[in-house]
C-alpha cells in the first residue's frame, strides 16, 4: 500500500503539471490576438474541407492510411478536445489522459491517435508557451542532459509503436490499450479511493484534490541519487542552495529517455511525468523545473511527433486541428467553473472520469485477445463487451460536460462579477 501510494502521488503530481501547464499555454494563446489569427488563419482550409465528405485520408480510396475521413470524425475530434480541456481545467489534472482513448473509442486506429495526440501537444506548445518569461531559472547543463535522453527516447518508444503495427495493427491496438488500461485504472481506483476517504471527512475545499507542488524538502531518492559520483556531474540550484546542488548527467539523461519512451508510446508529451521526476526524484527546485519542462515539451513532443509519426503517415492533421479549437473552448470554461463548484464534487468527477477510460480500454481487449486467436470467445459477446465500455465512457464524459457548461451557465453572472 505504502509504495502504490507513492506511485499514485507521483502520476497525480505529474497529472496536475501537465495540466498546469495545458491551461497556462491556452490561456496565453486565447489572450492573443496575433496567435489566435494564426490559429484561425491554419483552421480555415481545414473548416472549409471537413465540412464536405472529403474522402479518405492521404490522398484517394486506394491510398495508404490508417484511417478514414469524414466529416463526423472531424466533429468528433473537436468533442473529444472540449471533454478533455473541460477536464483540464475544471479538475486541474487527468484531461490529458483520455484524449488518445477517446481517439480510439471513436474508431482512430492506436497509432494514428498516439501520433495525432503527440502533434496536437506539439502544435499547442509551439503556439502558446511564452519561453522567454520562464527560462530565467533553467539549468542549460540539466536541460541538454534531459533532452539528449529524451530524444533518444522518443525514438525507442516510436519503434516499439510502429514495430508492433508493421507486425501487426491488432498487435499495436492491444498493447497501447493495455498501456492506457493500466495506467488509467491504477490511477482511477486511487483517486476514487481517495474521493470516497474525502467525502466521509469535511470538505477542505480544495479543487483540485491534491498538492499542486512538491515536498518542501528532497526526498530520500533524491538524496541517494545526488550522493552517486558517477562524471559528468551536473551542478544546478545554485540561486536556490548555497553552493548549488549537484546530479549525474547520466542519471538526468536515464529520466529523460523514460519520459520519451512515454511520450512516443502515449501521446501524452511527456510533459506529465517530467515535474515529479524533476522534483521529487532528481530534487530539483520547482523554479528550475518549470522553465525546463517548456523545453522538453516543445522539443520531445516535436521529435515525437514529427520524426517518429508524421514522416510515416501517422499524424491526422484534421483531428489535431479539431482537438486544439475544443481544447483552447473547455479549459476556459473549466478553469471558470471552478470558482462555482465544491472541490469534493471535482474529486468524483476526476475519479470517475478517469475509470470510465478505464472500462473502455478494458472493454476492447477480450475482442483483441479474440482476434490475436489468444482466446477464444463468441463474435456477439466480445463485441457487446466493448460496445459497453464505449457507452459508458461516452456516457460519463457527456455527464460530465453537461454538468460542467450547465454550472457554467447558470453562473455566468456570478463569474462575471467576480471577473
Amino acid at each position: 500500500m505504502g509504495f502504490g501510494r507513492q506511485v499514485f502521488e507521483f502520476l497525480k503530481a505529474a497529472s496536475v503539471a501537465h495540466a498546469k501547464w495545458d491551461m497556462e499555454v491556452s490561456t496565453s494563446i486565447i489572450q492573443n490576438r496575433k496567435k489566435l489569427l494564426f490559429l484561425m488563419i491554419m483552421l480555415l482550409p481545414i473548416l472549409a474541407v471537413s465540412f464536405v465528405e472529403a474522402g479518405d485520408f492521404i490522398g484517394g480510396k486506394t491510398a495508404y492510411g490508417p484511417a478514414f475521413y469524414s466529416t463526423n470524425i472531424f466533429l468528433v475530434s473537436i468533442a473529444v478536445g472540449l471533454a478533455a480541456g473541460l477536464i483540464t481545467g475544471c479538475i486541474g489534472a487527468g484531461g490529458g489522459f483520455i484524449i488518445t482513448p477517446a481517439l480510439m473509442a471513436a474508431g482512430v486506429k492506436g497509432i494514428l491517435a498516439v501520433g495525432t495526440d503527440l502533434f496536437h501537444i506539439f502544435a499547442k506548445a509551439i503556439m502558446g508557451t511564452a519561453v522567454h518569461k520562464k527560462l530565467g531559472n533553467v539549468s542549460a547543463k540539466l536541460a541538454v542532459a534531459f533532452l539528449v535522453g529524451s530524444g533518444g527516447g522518443t525514438f525507442i518508444g516510436g519503434a516499439i509503436n510502429k514495430g508492433l503495427y508493421n507486425k501487426d495493427p491488432l498487435l499495436s491496438e492491444f498493447f497501447i490499450s493495455s498501456i492506457y488500461a493500466v495506467l488509467l485504472g491504477f490511477l482511477g481506483f486511487y483517486a476514487l479511493f481517495d474521493f470516497l476517504k474525502a467525502s466521509r471527512q469535511k470538505d477542505t475545499g480544495d479543487s483540485h484534490g491534491g498538492s499542486h507542488g512538491g515536498p518542501s524538502g528532497m526526498t530520500g531518492m533524491a538524496v541517494k541519487l545526488q550522493n552517486l559520483n558517477i562524471a559528468p556531474m551536473i551542478s544546478f540550484d545554485e540561486d536556490f542552495v548555497p553552493g548549488g546542488k549537484r546530479i549525474s548527467g547520466w542519471i538526468v539523461a536515464a529520466g529523460g529517455m523514460i519520459v520519451g519512451i512515454l511520450a512516443a508510446l502515449m501521446g501524452v508529451g511527456g510533459g506529465f511525468v517530467t515535474f515529479p521526476m524533476f522534483v521529487y526524484v532528481f530534487g530539483v527546485s520547482s523554479m528550475t523545473t518549470v522553465g525546463t519542462d517548456i523545453l522538453q515539451i516543445i522539443f520531445t513532443a516535436g521529435l515525437g511527433a514529427i520524426a517518429q509519426y508524421a514522416i510515416y503517415g501517422y499524424v491526422f492533421y484534421t483531428l489535431a486541428m479539431g482537438m486544439l479549437l475544443g481544447s483552447l473552448l473547455g479549459i476556459q470554461v473549466g478553469a471558470l467553473t471552478t470558482k462555482v463548484v465544491k472541490g469534493i464534487h471535482i474529486r468524483g468527477f476526476y475519479a470517475m472520469s478517469i475509470i470510465a477510460g478505464f472500462i473502455n480500454r478494458v472493454a476492447t481487449l477480450p475482442k483483441k485477445f479474440v482476434e490475436l486467436e489468444y482466446l477464444s470467445m463468441s463474435k456477439e459477446m466480445v463485441n457487446g463487451i466493448e460496445y459497453v465500455g464505449n457507452i459508458v465512457f461516452w456516457i460519463v464524459v457527456a455527464l460530465f460536460g453537461v454538468w460542467v457548461i450547465g454550472k457554467f451557465v447558470t453562473n455566468i453572472g456570478a463569474l462575471r462579477q467576480e471577473g
